[in-house]
């Protein structure tokens, strides 16, 4: 199957500092992909040269077999895009805004009520449709976006960071239509800062840091790869467990008072480290993708 999105050596510099620094990927018709990493990693400068925002330095990027150089109008009248900020016309209506965006891909007028009345019902924003933006919930808000971004019915929905400064109940309400269109087969690519976020709804992700890919592959291979399934912390660990650590060659963590130990599932190791280091304050659970992110980039403060 040919790949919807195929990015090769990209490179995007400003004023001589590469934000994006000679990546490459492919994103497949249908597929789930995200990309994640810690704030200036190059994720948004990454996006916006999907969607021809910002033009490559260098590089080359196609998007259904046209290239973004050459062809970026009718690329754009393809693609869906959410971003990060709240872009609503305050001036308008729920049900304004998308008839005035739909009028942007001259989408007939009639063709456009219907379009806006079956998204509304699907992020259930109907009982709002006559109300002005600013009186919507944030949560309300970005579901709003989330349908804007889908009224010309895009083959690729890019989302830059779709739940940040939601509430819970609202983060989970986006991800539930973000599933339901999973499972309508839409190709999305997703930058998030929530771990959780990825590895439920990606089916495979990229990790970015200082412009480069770090990792990639599914979530469940990269947390198995990188962080293992079995996770122990322990808090005040002494000289015999790091030494025991370095003799096995377990892999691990050392934040001082603390230690967090990586052992493979059912490990004869992790048996042992329970047994003769776990006497008091330890917490036992499994690896996550947040553990592989912090393995791989770090857990300083990023300004």
């Amino acid at each position: 199957m040919n790949a919807l999105i195929e990015a090769r050596n990209l490179i995007k510099t400003y004023n001589g500092v590469a934000a994006v620094n000679d990546i490459s990927f492919t994103v497949s018709p249908g597929e789930f992909f995200g990309l994640l990493g810690p704030n200036g990693a190059g994720k948004t400068t990454t996006i916006r040269m999907l969607y021809g925002f910002s033009p490559l330095s260098q590089g080359r990027l196609t998007l259904f077999g046209q290239n973004i150089t050459t062809h970026w109008r009718a690329i754009k009248n393809r693609l869906g895009v959410c971003q990060q900020d709240n872009t609503l016309d305050p001036d308008l209506t729920v049900e304004q805004n998308l008839l005035i965006y739909a009028g942007y891909f001259l989408i007939p007028a009639a063709e456009a009520r219907d379009r806006a009345a079956e998204l509304l019902d699907f992020f259930a924003l109907g009982h709002r449709k006559d109300a002005k933006v600013m009186e919507l919930s944030g949560g309300m808000a970005r579901r709003l976006i989330l349908a804007r971004a889908l009224v010309n019915r895009p083959e690729l929905l890019i989302l830059d960071e779709p739940t940040t400064g939601l509430d819970p109940q609202s983060r989970h309400q986006v991800w539930e239509k973000l599933a339901a269109l999973k499972k309508r087969g839409l190709t999305v690519l997703l930058t998030t800062h929530y771990m959780e976020e990825a590895a439920s709804l990606c089916d495979r992700l990229m990790i970015i840091d200082h412009g480069r890919i770090l990792v990639e592959g599914a979530p469940d291979d990269l947390i198995s790869r990188h962080a293992g399934r079995q996770v122990i912390e322990i808090d005040g660990a002494d000289v015999a467990l790091r030494a025991f650590v370095a003799e096995n060659g377990i892999e691990m963590d050392d934040l001082g008072e603390k230690v967090i130990v990586y052992t493979p599932e059912a490990s004869d190791l992790h048996r042992v480290i329970q047994e003769k280091f776990c006497t008091e304050r330890c917490t036992f659970r499994n690896g996550t993708l947040e553990d592989v992110f912090l393995r791989l980039t770090g857990r300083e403060l990023r300004e």
